[in-house]
């Protein structure tokens, strides 16, 4: 990579996401605004009135959040992140004003567990992560430790503090319940355990009443202790009847006292401040992980670990799904020909259909207990195409998610990538058992062609404009550039590495390839040489996307990365951060105006496609209206294309 070019964030347009396995990881501003949540390393504010977003970014976090507490004003918010074993995990307090970081406090090693404001909003309290495992008291306005203890003899994993006291808070995590009592002027803790019988329970989440006279104290048993807030004496148990399956994962409590508590099979119970006994109750989808009171008490939204939010009116305990999104690793992002609004995402168990500016999902297709590894538009856009990990490539109406056709056996333990051809006649298929097979598409679905000589996992394919020859990038350490005319080898490429991209330059001349050596190649496809190698980039290769004006590509890496790159010059010019895992997919719209990345997280990341200057700008506009031509042109000749038809590897670029 040159030196000379510098490096600038790419600007974030939009996050589709959640890490709804965080506990009380969901949060409501007091002012009903906002909600704000975590995904990956980015915190989200996002408003409720229409829907955009702010992102939590700058001077921000470097690994995933586990935590966030907002201040009872709304004024401040805090977070903590993990990081490696031994490292210190740094708490952001964000000035909710100016959306900006406004202090990073740094004692907890190897992550923080969970945060909590005092009511004046004076204190912070933080618990660290299971190895940590201390308690630590900081005063918001210097952004210091007061003082510290060891927060229990296993582990802890939340920590509230009382609602009218900025000296007293409760600890909980397994077997263990405690109280604190604080001072600021002798800087010490001190701690007595709330006496709770013969009642040994693992503590999932904790709530103070509204005038802190009990304490509740939620467990994976699957009920609730109510204690003394006192006296820390336990005064009852409930639910009356029988526990909640899976446990009770979070508690809260209502304006008037009751209680509200969220369970491990998504049960919502609205349970008696008096008797304990249930009032009412519902269920959703997945484990419940936070509850969010409205500034009104009559709703409350739902958040659970399979990424949903729900909206709940305590008073009937109807409620409306808000928003959804994947909740495992996002294995593929795919843009359909000629439309930048649209775009496609492959999960575990699912594909989803979205809106590339409302972020809104627009359809949901579901294949329970499989994985889908890959998925593409046709051309045509008449169907989406998919691979999944039980061999067999499945095809859905866009519009409806309607089951059009099943390939079955198209391979061995799983189809990891797909290619359709600009006519629609023909579809190329990948998969773990190293072949590459072509299939004709009519009224039936028929195989054309089988090419074997990679002995590994295909991790890419990718068509040339004229779809006469194709890249594929295998684990066993080749790129093949095959003749699709007679199905054969035209060339290969080798190097010590597993080959987790290839991507051809729209001229066909050359294409480029990434993976686990940390280097992207150019090679000729003429005679397979290296045209350019540049080493040293960070993590190993998992995507490519080239623009179709063959001026720049996007990569994506696994140290979480988004990479804008001038082709030409061979320099990465912006990056995008924001992913907390690696990677997996990244896709260029139709009109170059907007780059999708999907990651390991299960977040989607929309980027806004970067000029670098103002005369690459008008350059950049002239190229789009260039490229808009030339597909106008191609449209008009497709019907008469086929996969056979004669092609070229074009003229070999120089740089």
């Amino acid at each position: 990579m040159s030196k000379a070019a510098p490096t600038q964030n790419i600007e974030l347009l939009g996050v589709v996401g959640l890490n709804g396995k965080i506990a009380s990881g969901f949060l409501l501003h007091p002012g009903d605004n906002h909600v704000i949540y975590p995904l990956g390393s980015t915190i989200i504010v996002k408003s409720l009135a229409d829907g955009s977003q702010i992102f939590l970014q700058k001077d921000g976090h470097t690994d995933v959040v586990t935590c966030l507490a907002l201040s009872s004003s709304g004024k401040y918010l805090a977070s903590g992140q993990r990081t490696l074993q031994g490292s210190l995990a740094p708490i952001i307090i964000w000035d909710m004003e100016t959306f900006t970081a406004y202090k990073k406090l740094l004692v907890h090693k190897g992550g923080v567990q969970d945060l909590h404001f005092s009511p004046r909003e004076r204190y912070l309290g933080s618990l660290g992560a299971r190895d940590d495992n201390k308690v630590v008291v900081w005063d918001v306005s210097t952004g210091e430790a007061i003082c510290g203890a060891p927060a229990s003899l296993d582990s802890s994993v939340t920590i509230r503090w009382s609602n009218s006291r900025d000296d007293t808070f409760t600890t909980a995590g397994n077997y263990t319940l405690r109280n604190w009592n604080f001072s600021h002027a002798e800087k010490r803790l001190k701690s007595n355990e709330y006496n709770v019988g013969a009642f040994k329970r693992v503590f999932t989440s904790i709530a103070y009443d509204p005038t802190d006279e009990f304490i509740y104290a939620a467990n994976k048993t699957g009920d609730i202790l109510k204690c003394s807030g006192d006296f820390s004496l336990m005064k009852d148990i409930g639910p009356k009847k029988r526990p909640f399956s899976l446990g009770v994962s979070t508690v809260i409590t209502t304006r008037d006292g009751d209680i509200i508590a969220g369970s491990g099979d998504g049960t919502v119970a609205l349970l008696s401040k008096v008797d304990f006994n249930v009032l009412r109750k519902t269920q959703v989808a997945g484990n419940i992980t936070s509850l969010a009171l409205n500034a009104a008490g009559d709703h409350v939204f739902v958040a659970t670990d399979k990424s949903n939010i729900y909206l709940l009116s305590l008073k009937t305990f109807e409620f409306d799904l808000r928003s959804t999104c994947h909740s495992a690793k996002v294995t593929a992002v795919a843009f359909p020909q000629g439309a930048s609004d649209v775009f496609a995402t492959s999960s575990s168990g699912d594909i989803r259909v979205w809106h590339a500016r409302t972020r809104n999902e627009l359809v949901r297709i579901v294949v329970p207990n499989l994985d889908c590894l890959c998925v593409i538009f046709a051309e045509d856009g008449k169907s989406i195409i998919s691979g999944w990990n039980d061999g067999k490539i499945r095809a859905f109406k866009p519009q409806s998610g309607a089951l059009l056709y099943v390939i079955n056996d198209a391979h061995r333990d799983g189809v990891t990538v797909l290619a359709a051809t600009r006519d629609c006649q023909a579809l190329i298929s990948g998969g773990v058992d190293g072949q590459i097979r072509v299939w004709s598409l009519g009224r039936t679905q028929k195989l054309v062609a089988t090419m074997k000589e990679h002995r590994a996992r295909i991790n890419a394919i990718n068509l040339n404009t004229e779809n006469t020859l194709l890249a594929s990038a295998s684990d066993d350490g080749s790129c093949i550039v095959w003749n699709l005319t007679r199905y054969t080898r035209s060339v290969a490429v080798f190097a010590s590495t597993q080959f987790k991209s290839v991507a051809f330059h729209p001229d066909s001349s050359q294409i480029i390839s990434g993976g686990t050596d940390r280097k992207l190649t150019y090679w000729d496809v003429a005679d397979g040489n290296p045209i350019r190698t540049i080493e040293g980039i960070p993590g190993s290769i998992n995507t490519l996307a080239v623009a179709a004006s063959g001026d720049f590509f996007m990569s994506g890496n696994n140290e979480k990365q988004v990479n804008f790159w001038h082709y030409d010059n061979g320099d990465v010019l912006f990056t995008g951060s924001g992913h907390s895992g690696a990677v997996s997919s990244v896709a260029i719209s139709p009109d170059q105006r907007t780059i999708v990345s999907v990651g390991e997280e299960g977040g989607i990341f929309i980027w806004n496609v970067p000029a670098v200057d103002s005369e690459s700008a008008a350059l950049y506009d002239a190229a789009i209206e260039q490229l808009e031509q030339k597909t106008a042109a191609s449209k008009a000749l497709a019907g008469s294309k086929s996969l056979a038809s004669a092609g070229g590897k074009g003229q070999t670029r120089r740089f």
